[in-house]
Formats: structure tokens, sequence, C-alpha cells
């Protein structure tokens, strides 16, 4: 899979409220109510990554989830980082 140039990237992300392009990966952050509900989160974002066999890199602190997504194996941000994303966003809509 190829990865896309950051133009690219920059026009596919106008679709997507809230996510930006950084050093390779694109990025966005929630902020919950709590730890149990970002957590809640994070748990049913693991379901479709697992699915869609693409795993974030993320991290949590108390109510905030970061996540980055980046196809490592192809060397940037692919269809299936903004296929992720697209998921993330219906869940946490």
């Amino acid at each position: 899979m190829k990865p896309y140039n950051e133009e690219e990237i920059q026009q596919k992300l106008a679709n997507f409220e809230g996510w930006e392009y950084d050093d390779n990966a694109i990025h966005t952050a929630f902020e919950f109510e709590d730890f149990k509900e970002a957590f809640s989160a994070m748990t049913r974002i693991a379901f479709e990554a697992e699915k869609l066999q693409h795993h974030p890199d993320w991290h949590n602190v108390y109510n905030t989830v970061n996540i980055s997504l980046s196809t490592h194996d192809a060397g940037g941000v692919t269809d299936k980082d903004f296929e992720l994303a697209k998921e993330i966003d219906t869940i946490l809509g």
C-alpha cells in the first residue's frame, strides 16, 4: 500500500473534524468525563481496530485519549489510517 503525500493527506483531512497531520501520522485527541469513559471508548475502538487489522498508536491520561494513525509497514499515512479514523469518529461521534 502506497502512502499519501502531505498534500493528499491535507485534502483528505478536510473531511475529518479534529484531526491533523504531523510527523508522518494523523492525530486527534478526545476528552471524556472521567477515566472510566475514556477507557470504555478505547475498548470500543480496540474492537474495531482488531476487525480492521490496523491498530492505533495511542495513550491515555485520566480522561484524555490521544490517537495517532500511520501505516508503519507502508512508511506513512494510507487508506487504512483514514478508514480507522472514520470508524473512530463514528464510534465517538
